[in-house]
């Protein structure tokens, strides 16, 4: 198989692999070197023409393109997109697995009734000028400190580079404010210790008055001013987190039905495969998942721009389908009033893999969501309430998106890759999904699923669903990731900074 072809009405196919000139393709003949994963015209396509993949456009001709040709950045121009929006009436109702028949997975679950995948203690902080503070806190609790406490996976330290020099209210302030609020409560964490300066802007008191955050033994907060000093922070806080570990550690996993969990729907470092074959199998793993009565939040605005139109189809509602139009209306600004396009998105590894515009991307990402109603539409760092597909506005820049897709409650992350990829998160573990075989291949090490067999092997889109949905059990009972072996984690929590620093 030279090439693959998605829909009867596109006018490209896809490279299998790379093709000299003169190789038959279909009725024609490829006029060009065409690498693996990239795009080749079927027929002639005139300038201004629309170009179609997956049944939808993906860009238009900037020039005479000739059956055979190779079409990417060369001769494709992106447009903004001009949908008319259709709401509700492409809603596929779920099928539920009784409540007596759910899956169950070995989770934790708290006092107040959330389920944990993981058993971490977390420092929290409020602001840059105390992530030494809290770094050398964490880093006191060695695994060698940590062997008498087996049951606690770890202390990790969420620091970031934001907290002061920004408005105290807006869209950039109440966004941190959710995001430290969501890591304070989230499920997987046994303990929090949350630290700041003192006189910054995000201050902690504020978080606690808002979401009625109330110290215990197992939450605690201090700052590097009144305590006076960092010396005397760094070993308060060691004490602090000392007397939680005993208590953290009586925690045990006990099962849980598998609607107890949240899974954050993730891509980067796509390629052309991306759409093809592991993005729609995270889709049948998430449809498997919101039959169970489990929650997916897949995110990255600017990665659904131009397949946003086929969600709205499935919105449960038109109110839900109007935030997400509402979102798309916001990032349009957004890039506009930073002299930007919604096309600057696809990176030069996106575009290396055979990513020509946004709206190609965009329509291979969507394909994560799978095919349930889309029950929920959430600003970012939102808790997610909703079970079933959802989404969560946020930046197309995976670190800041799964930070906050996690501080809404995702307490598992599946992040679909075609370059490749060394993503890994805490406290929520990440499963990450090969798009090819080659790739999944030469890093083996860090990729957890290969679904570049639905190529290779002929396996369906729907088996290898079964087997990310599978794994989402395993990995939610205890097993570890590829991520978590290597150590990934420390360092992948940046919140989304929005407006103006001061």
């Amino acid at each position: 198989m030279d090439t693959v072809r998605l829909d009867s009405v596109d006018n490209v196919v896809t490279a299998t692999h790379a093709l000299e000139v003169g190789v038959a393709i279909e009725e024609t003949a490829t006029r060009a070197l065409i690498p693996s994963g990239h795009k080749i015209a079927t027929s002639d396509i005139a300038k201004g023409q629309a170009i179609r993949k997956y049944a939808q456009i993906i860009g238009y001709a900037s020039q005479d393109i000739a059956a055979g040709d190779h079409v990417h950045t060369q001769n494709v121009e992106f447009r903004n997109t001009n949908a008319k929006y259709e709401f509700s009436n492409d809603l596929r109702p779920v099928t539920s697995v009784s409540e007596a028949e759910r899956d169950t997975f070995l989770g934790y679950r708290r006092e107040n009734g959330r389920v944990g995948t993981r058993n971490y203690i977390a420092i929290v902080t409020s602001v840059n000028c105390s992530a030494t503070a809290a770094r050398m806190i964490a880093n006191h609790f060695t695994l060698d400190v940590l062997a008498a406490y087996p049951n606690v996976d770890g202390v990790a330290a969420f620091v970031h580079g934001t907290g002061c020099g920004m408005a105290d209210n807006g869209d950039g302030f109440e966004a941190l404010q959710r995001v430290m609020w969501g890591y304070a409560s989230h499920a997987n964490h046994a303990g929090v210790l949350m630290v700041g300066l003192g006189c910054e802007i995000n201050q902690i008191d504020w978080l606690l008055e808002a979401y009625g955050l109330k110290q215990s033994p197992t939450f605690q907060v201090m700052n590097i001013q009144s305590v006076t000093g960092l010396r005397k922070t760094v070993e308060l806080g060691i004490q602090k987190i000392e007397a939680m570990l005993p208590i953290a550690n009586q925690a045990t996993r006990t099962p849980c039905p598998a609607s107890e969990l949240k899974v954050a729907l993730q891509c980067g470092g796509s390629d052309a495969w991306s759409g093809i074959t592991a993005n729609p199998a995270l889709g049948c793993a998430c449809d498997l998942l919101a039959a169970q009565g489990g929650t997916g939040v897949l995110a990255e605005t600017p990665e659904i721009y131009g397949a946003e139109h086929l969600l709205t189809r499935r919105a449960t509602d038109q109110a839900t389908g109007d935030r997400l139009v509402g979102l798309i209306k916001w990032w349009e600004d957004y890039t506009a009033r930073n002299k930007g396009s919604m096309d600057n998105n696809p990176s030069p590894g996106n575009k290396a893999g055979g990513l020509t515009t946004i709206l190609e991307k965009s329509l291979g990402a969507a394909a994560k969501g799978g095919t349930s109603p889309l029950m929920g539409v959430y600003k970012y760092a939102e808790p997610v309430t909703a079970h079933g597909f959802t989404f969560m506005d946020s930046p197309g820049y995976d670190p800041a998106s799964v930070t906050g897709q996690i501080a809404g409650g995702c307490n598992l992350v599946c992040f679909t890759t075609g370059r490749g990829s060394a993503f890994g998160s805490k406290p929520s573990p990440t499963i990450k999904v090969a798009t090819n075989s080659a790739m999944a291949k030469r890093m083996h090490e860090d990729m957890d699923i290969d679904a570049g067999t639905i190529l290779t092997h002929g396996i369906s889109v729907e088996e290898k669903g079964r087997e990310i949905y599978e794994m989402f059990l395993r990995v939610a009972s205890g097993t570890a990731t590829k991520s978590e072996a290597q150590g990934l984690g420390n360092y992948e929590f940046v919140p989304w900074q929005i407006g103006a620093v001061m």
